[in-house]
């Protein structure tokens, strides 16, 4: 008897097809399935019937553009930002709002679904906590210079391409740091300062970072630059001054690297203090050229609180707040915790999360450099085991080693701060043999965006 041999779809590049829009994607795209293999189309909604041609084939899956809508999205609007198909910054302007918060809960099922054997209709999960108004909300902008015509730009560099995206007035980003960035530019263009140009590698400033403050109302400006000279530095620093009244620090970081990384080892004031006030709460934090902190700081409360409430703490309990940066989550919770204790690699965050944990007047805390599965079977030997951990871990999820830690120390509870929910998933499923998920809260950090963070509480069995 011969063989049936299975077909595989042989999809070819600029073939085109119609295609049914099924879901979204984790980086955004509408996902379709043209004879079972997954098609992405960036810009396609749930639910619209499209043209699709192909821009890439992969062994799995394929790649390709909208040719033409046939069936619109009843949820799809007109972006407002002029430039936001070349941008790339933003991948969900063309959705309605409050149809991008069910999306994001739908891309946090979808991966709970891929990565785990968890029956998701059991689960609790919750609806997205949105804001009121999703637009400047970014406290931070880290914008690349560039020259063209003679004209000083500064923007990002466009969806996989190597041109500059000149970024006059960023829709999401907070108003203080669209006029900062402009004011530089500005600055620059009339001082005649040499930019940076990546083919030559010559040229001296290459990113402008901007961060406000948006309670303190402060800014902090900070010129990446390729060499220590910067020509004409008094006058830059006096004319930042004179247009901008709100800003509290200038600074130079010096990056000579050809890297992609934003900044470099070396950071010099140049007028003011070497960091900004920003409030949340009722917590102060002085935040340096470097220092980490949520970009989104009203959506930072909500997520903070839902934190605190999964806690669910009584005033006794030992709590490891790891991956803890300069302590904030672990202060936002000290007030109902019998003990706090945090741990980061970076030495600098740990000593702003001393610092500020000493301005507050919090003395039930501890904080250590290393890393969290190193520090915790240590602490274990010397008898102090954690009853409720934080863990907030970077888009690569927990540590492999971390996890076996955690499934060896056995918190009663653990609160899981996620902002990876392909990552979230592979966890909960090592977690899943002694850990039961009790809920799900998404929360909107990036509206506009495909990002989505997620708080979940699990319990030892």
């Amino acid at each position: 008897m011969k063989q049936q041999q299975q077909q595989t779809v042989q999809l070819q590049e600029k073939q085109t097809f119609p295609l049914t829009i099924k879901r979204l994607g984790i980086n955004g795209e509408g996902v379709g399935y043209f004879k079972k293999k997954a098609v992405f189309v960036p810009g396609a909604l749930p639910g619209e019937e499209v043209v699709a041609e192909v821009t890439k084939v992969q062994p799995k899956f394929a790649e390709a553009r909208i040719k033409k809508i046939r069936k619109k999205s009843e949820y799809r609007v007109q972006p407002p930002c002029p430039i936001y198909e070349e941008c790339g910054g933003c991948q969900l302007q063309h959705l309605r709002y409050d149809q991008q918060l069910k999306e994001k809960r739908d891309i946090v099922i979808q991966s709970l679904e891929r990565h785990t054997k968890i029956k998701v209709e059991y689960l609790d999960i919750r609806e997205t906590i949105g804001m009121e108004d999703p637009w400047n909300y970014r406290n931070k902008s880290q914008f690349q210079v560039g020259q063209k015509d003679g004209q000083v730009l500064a923007g990002l560099y466009g969806i996989n391409s190597h041109k500059l995206i000149n970024i006059e007035q960023c829709k999401v980003q907070h108003p203080l740091t669209n006029k900062a960035t402009l004011t530089v530019k500005k600055i620059l263009q009339d001082l005649n300062i040499p930019i940076y140009n990546e083919k030559t590698r010559k040229g001296i400033v290459r990113t402008i970072v901007a961060r406000a403050g948006v309670q303190s109302g402060e800014l902090q400006v900070v010129l990446i630059t390729t060499t220590k000279e910067l020509p004409k530095k008094d006058i830059i620093v006096e004319r930042i001054q004179e247009s901008l009244p709100e800003v509290k620090s200038i600074v130079q970081n010096i990056n000579g690297q050809k890297t992609s990384l934003i900044f470099g080892n070396e950071t010099m004031v140049l007028e003011g203090n070497d960091f900004i006030q920003e409030t949340l709460g009722n917590l102060q934090f002085e935040l340096s050229a470097r220092t980490f902190f949520q970009l989104n700081p009203v959506q930072t409360v909500r997520l903070y609180n839902e934190v605190k409430e999964a806690a669910g703490l009584t005033g006794t309990e030992k709590v490891v707040d790891a991956y803890c940066g300069v302590g904030t989550i672990g202060l936002w919770v000290a007030d109902k915790a019998g003990e706090i204790r945090g741990m980061d690699i970076i030495p600098e965050s740990i000593d702003d999360a001393k610092k500020n944990a000493s301005r507050h007047g919090i003395k039930h805390a501890k904080y250590e450099v290393g890393r969290a599965e190193q520090i915790l079977p240590k602490w274990a030997k010397e008898g102090w085991k954690p009853d409720v951990m934080i863990v907030d871990p970077p888009r690569t999820g927990l540590d492999q080693q971390l996890l076996n830690t955690i499934l060896k120390v056995k918190p009663k509870k653990i609160v899981y701060v996620s902002c990876n929910p392909s990552t979230l998933a592979k966890d909960i499923a090592v977690l899943a043999g002694k850990y039961k998920v009790e809920y799900m809260q998404p929360v909107d950090m990036f509206p506009q965006t495909s990002h989505v963070e997620c708080v979940t509480k699990l319990f030892l069995k």
